[in-house]
């Protein structure tokens, strides 16, 4: 069974921050000694971090759900509470994260060692300390810690691999690789015999390293999800070349031009920029008998269809006799040196994306009426504001009045047609409609 895993869907919620204290002085010859409730500590975030020791999505198979810490809380004599690690979560090298609900892009991770914050921790709550004044000099309020952030997350791999190969099933492609590189992919003599796609490290004669990955072969209508579809299609986005390998031989009497023609179609049914690829025609199992008088037509179809200029450079190979193969993989490198990589995402793709919290509406004030006649509030900063304060004090509740009033909580009910008397809620805080 194959344990590789490209697309994981994980919840993420950073740790709460620490409660601050309500607290006072007492101390022998210290008169009037005033508040002394120190801060909470911020919560920790959630961190990923680019390993390059992982391969695959595996690990967010089973291990769905990640919780940071929360932060301490504030304690007397003005001493603030510890603020909690952040909780470090390893991805490997390719990984997009994206906002589950919105789908924007939080980040690309494609270094190693390279963090995202993707649930930042709450800050720590203030103490009663941070609220004295000379009107209330001995405040008996104190804020909760502000809850971390809670997402849901998608996230997508997509190898980092400098060259790719493609081609229709049993061309020889996990053959080239196993041969040109210390990887040991499945070899067999029936189509999808690769089901995964695998990834090699191959040093060029000229002595240049180039990471080559090897993709389960396409067939007409992938596309449209026939065969195997194009579900690995993802994993050539990030490479510079492509080596397009064609069965020369014709073993499974296919003709070469049309197998040509035919993954060119899907490549760009899938995605147009794969087609800007450097791209390098692997003709394969040349050691077969007939595989002569295959190449020369093919290269006869090749310069009618894109002009003696224009045709893409072919490399005859024998991948099961090693033969040929230090002239493609030359080649190969050099393209690899001279080609710049292709940017999956638009500049402002990515930034929107980052910019996201800027354009929601977490300022809006959700009113919504029960069966039961009871007026319901919400939105984020509402209830936000609400888990931040502190109901054991009767000086936390009056502010939290207040804030309501200031929002315009009262007038935004009275246009409602709330009554004196009316029930509301806040989560699971009820309190009277007093007009």
């Amino acid at each position: 069974m194959s344990m590789f895993l490209d697309h994981a869907q994980v919840n993420v919620i950073a740790g709460k921050g620490g409660d601050g204290m309500v607290a006072y002085k007492r101390e022998k010859y210290v008169p009037d000694g005033g508040p002394a409730g120190g801060d909470g500590g911020h919560g920790g975030s959630i961190i990923f971090e680019v390993d390059g020791g992982l391969r695959t999505l595996l690990d967010f198979r089973y291990n769905r759900h990640f919780r940071g810490t929360p932060g301490e809380k504030g304690m007397s004599k003005g001493m603030y509470g510890k603020s909690a690690k952040d909780t470090i979560v390893k991805v490997p090298p390719g990984t997009i994260v994206r906002n589950a609900e919105t789908q924007l892009i939080l980040g690309d991770l494609t270094e190693l060692g390279q963090q995202l914050v993707v649930a930042k921790g709450g800050r720590g709550g203030r103490g009663n300390i941070k609220f004295a004044t000379h009107s209330n000099p001995a405040p008996a309020i104190a804020e909760n810690g502000e809850p971390g952030e809670e997402l849901v997350l998608d996230l997508e791999l997509k190898v980092i691999a400098d060259v790719g190969l493609v081609g229709f099933p049993s061309v020889g492609k996990s053959t080239i690789l196993s041969v040109v590189s210390s990887a040991k992919p499945k070899i067999g003599a029936y189509h999808f015999t690769t089901l995964v796609p695998n990834l090699g490290m191959v040093q060029a004669p000229n002595g240049i390293q180039f990471a080559m990955a090897d993709l389960p072969g396409l067939i007409e209508g992938a596309s449209q999800g026939v065969g195997l579809g194009i579900q690995f299609l993802r994993h050539i986005e990030r490479t510079r070349v492509i080596l397009h390998v064609i069965d020369m031989g014709a073993t499974e009497d296919r003709d070469p031009f049309e197998d040509y023609e035919t993954i060119n179609n899907e490549l760009e049914s899938y995605q147009l920029r794969l087609l800007d690829r450097p791209t390098i025609i692997v003709a394969n199992k040349m050691d077969v008998p007939g595989a002569e008088e295959n190449l020369v037509a093919f290269k006869k179809q090749l310069v009618e269809k894109f002009g003696e200029e224009e045709a893409p450079s072919i490399f005859e190979i024998s991948a099961y006799q090693n033969k040929g193969l230090e002239a493609l993989l030359n080649q190969t490198a050099e393209l690899v040196e001279t080609t710049e990589s292709f940017p999956l995402f638009d500049e402002e793709e990515l930034e929107s994306s980052v910019l996201y919290k800027l354009d929601n509406e977490a300022d809006e004030i959700i009113v919504t009426r029960d069966p039961d006649t009871t007026w319901v509030l919400g939105g984020e900063k509402l209830e936000k504001l609400f888990k931040m304060t502190n109901f054991d004090h009767d000086e936390s509740v009056m502010r939290f009045a207040r804030q309501l009033r200031g929002m315009g909580i009262d007038e935004l009910l009275r246009s409602r047609g709330a009554v004196d008397g009316d029930i509301v809620r806040i989560l699971e805080y009820e309190f009277e409609f007093v007009d």
